[in-house]
């Protein structure tokens, strides 16, 4: 016997408001003040020193970097396997049917919507940041001890990010969204939080010590997690505003640029999830489109489309090889650098991820999420690679752009910005950039918020959203990392900041696992299912 949503003491208040035709449940729900305040103090023991002492703080951030990469990236390479094993067994096994909601429940949003959604909050910035410089890491420093800048190295370069960012990746955003939605819709657990997802494992200290200790650790991740991604987004957007204004790219400007985020995610939270979250993922998704097709055509089109399709081709030949490969003999730290710092990103943001994909896919069934996410996410991703890469990497085997240094001594903000304003109307393409970056950071703002703010209430119930200055209160806290990881600059403080923060949910990860699988198997099939 399980309790329903909302049940188990926590008094909650509702209101009724209808947006358009559609009624919406206000809830004045309490906040988990031990959660809150565990979480809060521990981002403030984080940021603090990186903020008052940068120097120092970057050392030890580099040593402590070093010493994990070393010590336990092979842990993450089979973590990878195993996630993306465990979710294409769920998906292809007849519990893939199973709804994640009550019989008769339709889904909330339309699946373009929906994809949309998942897709914006999936990628952030990173994506057009990465997108568009992460191959000419991978040009100078090869993986395979392949020769640096030669013919192979240029194929491996254009299509290793799209492994970073394709199927294995996903996967470690499936995990979550799976158990936290089964334990939710399916087993009736009174609170959307990583400690619910994990309750077949947990029994009665789901609500105790453990279950709170499950949850504070999630936060943590999150904030690790989504500071590395608007770590990177801000000084990106940033360089982007200072070139068309004319103004130097300043830690001042930086901040600017974080309180217009601000700005976007405080008009997302007063219309509600509805029309917040999935009127900007719509938008910004269109945006895309055009700024993407623009990019295509004006740029050197038959060689993206052949690279792209060269790329995708070597990735499906060489999928396990790269999956598996930990660089033994060499040692070149090609694996620890990129392959073990994409997944621990994955594994960090992975559980906020699993909140915010679960709230918005009641109605779905496991096998729709699975597949929108590994196949719709990682197709997404590897359009983003094939486009805005192959149009910079033509510009660096050509001679017109050397878009290699730009990232090595200027770094990657710069080398992105000279990438896009190369292109014809090179100044409003960049300004569309810019905008698109800054809906998607706004997005990552309010999907995070959202995320931490229902895991630091008591109770909400299917049709109930964590309350406006909650969602606000932990937007604020989210900038204080990743304006602090920027004073130190580089990139190791951002991978720094999602290893530290994923190692702890591993353990997670396993809990959540092992609980999925118990409750799937306890649990009856429903009457009502789809047939995808």
């Amino acid at each position: 016997m399980f309790r329903q949503p909302g049940q188990g003491g926590a008094c909650v208040c509702q209101a009724v408001i209808r947006f358009g035709s559609t009624p919406r449940v206000v809830t004045h729900s309490r906040t988990d003040w031990p959660i809150f305040t565990t979480a809060l103090v521990t981002l403030l023991a984080i940021a603090g020193p990186l903020m008052l002492w940068p120097e120092a703080s970057g050392r030890l951030v580099d040593t402590v970097y070093q010493f994990l990469t070393s010590q336990l990236g092979v842990v993450y390479i089979w973590a990878g396997n195993a996630v993306f094993g465990f979710v294409l067994w769920v998906a292809l096994s007849r519990h893939g049917r199973r709804v994640l909601g009550r019989p008769g429940v339709s889904p909330r949003f339309s699946t373009a919507s929906w994809v949309s959604m998942v897709f914006c909050a999936g990628v952030a910035t990173g994506i057009l940041y990465w997108g568009t410089v992460e191959w000419a890491h991978y040009y100078v420093g090869p993986p395979f001890a392949i020769e640096p800048r030669s013919t192979e190295a240029v194929e491996w370069a254009a299509t290793y990010g799209m492994f970073h960012w394709g199927p294995t990746g996903w996967a470690f955003y499936c995990l979550p969204t799976l158990a936290i939605g089964h334990a939710y819709y399916v087993r009736h657990q009174p609170h959307m939080r990583v400690s619910s997802a994990c309750h077949m494992v947990l029994g009665g200290q789901t609500a105790g010590f453990i279950g709170r200790a499950t949850d504070t650790l999630f936060i943590v991740g999150v904030l690790g997690a989504a500071g590395t991604s608007l770590g990177f987004g801000t000084p990106m957007i940033a360089a982007g505003l200072g070139y068309l204004f004319g103004v130097e790219s300043t830690f001042g400007l930086q901040v600017g640029v974080v309180a217009l985020c601000a700005v976007l995610f405080t008009a997302s939270v007063y219309v509600g999830l509805d029309r917040g979250i999935k009127r900007l993922s719509n938008v910004n998704v269109a945006i895309t489109k055009a700024l993407l097709l623009f990019v295509l055509l004006a740029g050197p089109t038959l060689f993206i489309l052949k690279m792209t399709s060269n790329s995708v081709g070597l990735l499906v030949y060489q999928f396990l090889r790269m999956n598996t490969w930990t660089d033994p003999l060499t040692n070149s730290r090609f694996v620890e650098d990129w392959t073990v710092f994409y997944w621990a990103w994955w594994v960090a943001i992975g559980p906020f991820m699993g909140i915010f994909v679960a709230r918005i896919s009641e109605g779905r069934t496991i096998r729709q999420v699975v597949f929108c996410m590994l196949g719709f996410g990682s197709l997404g991703c590897a359009v983003y690679y094939g486009i805005l890469g192959n149009y910079a990497l033509h510009l660096e085997l050509t001679g017109l752009l050397n878009v290699t240094a730009l990232v090595l001594e200027q770094g990657e903000p710069t080398a992105i910005v000279a990438v896009i304003a190369s292109l014809p109307a090179g100044g409003v393409v960049l300004g569309v950039f810019c905008i698109a970056s800054l809906v998607f950071l706004a997005t990552t703002y309010d999907s995070a918020a959202y995320a931490l703010a229902s895991s630091a209430s008591t109770a909400l119930g299917h049709d109930e959203d964590p309350e406006r200055w909650h969602r606000m209160f932990w937007a604020v806290a989210l900038a204080l990392l990743p304006l602090a990881m920027m004073r130190i600059g580089g990139l190791d403080p951002m991978r720094t900041a999602s290893l530290v923060a994923s190692m702890p949910l591993l353990i997670v990860f396993v809990l959540m696992a092992v609980s999925l699988t118990r409750a799937l198997r306890e649990d009856n099939l429903p009457k009502r299912t789809y047939d995808s």
